[in-house]
């Protein structure tokens, strides 16, 4: 199971927007490159101040919820609008990458925290998404599949955010999270490389 199972509904909710954009001139890639350069500063901004002004953590889950709804509009507008290119492809895999990667590191200044097991959080999270975008190399299809897929990590440090932003958890809370992000990114490495074999295997060679 996995939130991504949802992207479905989601996209049909965001469709009539994502039309607008079209008609406004906004590119996939456009949308690919802002939403990475936001999550940095989100991430900067919650690195430095949010330990002092804990409210800024809310600045994880309100720009989670709205990146999740940019990655789809940059995927619909490639697909339904005739601006898929390689170009996109790379950012759209690089940019995902780097922007969770600084998302996850943003909480390194949460007092307590074990920096470690972010990095580790960072770390696994990458090999996950990297195992995903190896499956076109064998023959599969690019796998999603959970249990802690990208929109599943970001639902979790959007409830971090939210209970950091009111002192009900610390650092010892955020480390035991992380620790466990990165177990079940382990499980999810492995899950898309088995289901991604097991495509290959049904697929006849051309």
């Amino acid at each position: 199971m996995s939130i991504y199972a949802l992207k479905g509904r989601f996209q049909d909710l965001l469709r009539p927007a994502v039309g607008a954009l079209y008609r406004l001139g906004v590119t996939a890639n456009t949308v690919t490159v802002a939403a990475a350069l936001v999550s940095l500063l989100v991430a900067a901004l919650v690195w430095r101040y949010a330990p002092g002004q804990p409210l800024l953590y809310l600045a994880l889950p309100l720009w989670m919820l709205l990146r999740m709804a940019l990655n789809a509009v940059d995927g619909m507008l490639a697909r339904e609008f005739g601006q898929q290119s390689r170009l996109g492809a790379y950012l759209n895999e690089l940019c995902d990458v780097i922007a969770d990667a600084a998302l996850y590191l943003s909480l390194l200044s949460v007092p307590g925290v074990h920096a470690e097991a972010l990095w580790l959080l960072a770390w696994s999270a990458a090999l996950s998404e990297y195992a995903g975008v190896l499956g076109p190399m064998v023959g599969a299809g690019r796998r999603y599949d959970g249990p802690m897929g990208k929109s599943d990590r970001a639902f979790v440090i959007g409830v971090l955010g939210l209970l950091l932003a009111f002192a009900w958890v610390g650092g010892a809370t955020v480390s035991a999270v992380a620790w466990g992000l990165s177990l079940l990114c382990a499980l999810t490495l492995v899950r898309r490389v088995r289901q991604g074999l097991k495509q290959a295997a049904a697929t006849p060679l051309q």
